[in-house]
């Protein structure tokens, strides 16, 4: 190969990957634009009493920007409904959704199975307003009211197909000799599956788990038609109930609580980073 040919290669080289750069550069450029943009309006309002105190009136709120004072109150109902209505739904997603994908794993090419696979692609391209009026006439209709409960059938829909497929996806990618040699020992499919193999893929099903929560965590129509919001704290699953999300939709329609919507947005993002951090910490853990 003559020089000028080698020559020509490490410019290309070079060229290319600062072209990937760039273009790297440029995709993060929207998330750090986003994650700036709330940090700077929202870290203002963080305080204790944001957390702990329920969404104030909007008589209270107008009074005190009046009296050019901070709003009073803060996002404690919305915090409280959102861990209410995503545990119940983790609680039930979970383990039908590994179960479910652990089946898909071992038996692919059944035609169940085949079919199983199809309409857990189509319920996770279904858009969630869809979701939301389908548990409403599901689960509040036959319920005669708006609750906790129907919002979190809400969410156990759409979390479940990312947890199926992420279970199913990484059990395939194990090796074959790790299934070989717990039947060797004696065991038998159900119990290689639940002792074995389940425990190898934790780290790949945990961050299914993980993208699924910070997928619904910030979800609105769903609970929209199923949880309908309040604004007192209030524990109680078989009545209305608030998340975060519905707050910052009720934020945005009156113009006397606006700006109490970057600080519950700033609290999404802090929780879904917390989330991300402390799954690879523990998927970490677990590997070693």
């Amino acid at each position: 190969m003559t020089h000028s040919k080698i020559k020509k290669r490490l410019i290309t080289d070079r060229l290319m990957l600062w072209t990937i750069c760039i273009l790297a550069a440029l995709t993060a450029v929207p998330l750090f634009a986003i994650i700036g943009e709330v940090l700077f309006r929202g870290y203002d309002q963080l305080s204790w009493s944001f957390f702990t105190e329920p969404t104030p009136t909007a008589y209270k709120a107008m009074k005190a920007i009046e009296a050019g004072e901070p709003i009073p109150g803060g996002i404690a109902n919305g915090i409280i409904g959102t861990m209410i209505i995503l545990g119940m739904a983790v609680v039930f997603a979970v383990p039908i959704g590994i179960l479910c994908g652990a089946f898909l794993a071992e038996n692919s090419k059944s035609r169940f199975a085949i079919i199983v696979s199809y309409l857990t692609d189509l319920l996770q391209g279904t858009p969630s307003v869809i979701i939301g009026i389908i548990t409403y006439i599901w689960v509040v209709v036959p319920m005669k009211g708006y609750s906790a409960i129907a919002g979190s059938v809400a969410l156990f829909i759409m979390m479940l197909p990312l947890i199926i497929r992420s279970t199913e996806e990484t059990l395939k990618i194990l090796p074959a000799s790790l299934k070989e040699a717990g039947l060797a020992l004696g065991g038998n499919s159900a119990r290689v599956m639940l002792k074995v193999q389940l425990p190898a893929a934790f780290g790949g099903i945990f961050t299914g788990v993980l993208l699924a929560i910070s997928r619904v965590i910030g979800e609105t129509a769903p609970l929209m038609f199923t949880a309908l919001g309040c604004s007192l704290i209030r524990w109680s699953i078989d009545k209305p109930i608030s998340a975060v999300p519905l707050l910052i939709w009720e934020f945005f329609n009156d113009p006397y609580l606006q700006d109490l919507i970057w600080g519950a947005s700033l609290f999404l993002l802090l929780f879904v980073l917390t989330l991300n951090i402390t799954a690879k910490y523990l998927a970490k853990k677990w590997n070693q």
